[in-house]
């Protein structure tokens, strides 16, 4: 199977250049898409505005379940809100003909997963100290410290694998299979799987985003464990 036709590759089939030309088109479109609720704000929302509060709304209600109060979720919105957007537009533009995801290269996914590994534990540290912060590692028992501590620090660092590989491995897979579809059928006859494929470019994005509040949430909460 050859690979998937893009309009940038017209220009250079180079890996590199095909994920950052990709990429930086997510972000171009992800910061369009704000600058236009942003530049005419009305008391009565409308258009991309209506969209982007209803968006930021749901976040900061998904925050505040998992962290408890609206006041904490609200500290971390930006940034789960930003990766939502940004992961949901990078998946999305992999369904259109022509174009590829840049979540379906690991560098951008495994990129994304660090991100997230090293600020959820830094603010982890910074809310309750280092000391307290790695005895959260430790486990309720004393005896089996020996024990627990290896197995967390092995299941923290397994969430990089986890969330990279998640978001690689499932867009990568939606991308082989909307080649066999564009293989198999002319470019306006699949709509059905163009759906399908559009629902799990936003499922992937919300399960990213997701997991990223509970990381967060489970790093400052430690002194509830």
């Amino acid at each position: 199977m050859g690979e998937l036709f893009t309009f940038f590759g017209l220009i250079s089939h180079d890996k590199t250049f095909i994920y950052v030309t990709h990429m930086l088109l997510s972000a171009g479109l992800a910061l369009i898409l704000v600058r236009s609720a942003m530049s005419n704000l009305q008391m009565v929302p409308k258009g991309a505005q209506n969209f982007m509060e209803a968006y930021i709304a749901g976040v900061l209600q998904m925050g505040k379940d998992v962290m408890g109060t609206e006041e904490i979720a609200r500290r971390y919105v930006p940034l789960i809100a930003t990766i939502g957007l940004f992961v949901a537009i990078a998946n999305l533009i992999g369904v259109i003909p022509g174009f590829e995801a840049p979540t379906a290269f690991l560098e951008f996914a495994l990129t994304l997963a660090i991100t997230v590994f090293i600020y959820y534990n830094y603010v982890g540290i910074k809310k309750q100290g280092i000391i307290k912060y790695l005895k959260h590692f430790l486990g309720p028992v004393w005896w089996l410290y020996w024990l627990m501590f290896p197995i967390e620090i092995v299941s923290h660092f397994s969430r990089l694998v986890s969330l990279s590989f998640r978001l690689f491995g499932n867009v990568k897979g939606d991308d082989m299979f909307l080649m066999v579809i564009l293989m198999l059928a002319p470019w306006f006859l699949p709509m059905i799987p163009f759906a399908l494929l559009s629902f799990m470019a936003l499922l992937q994005a919300f399960i990213f985003m997701m997991l990223t509040t509970v990381y967060i949430g489970s790093a400052i909460a430690v002194e509830d464990h």
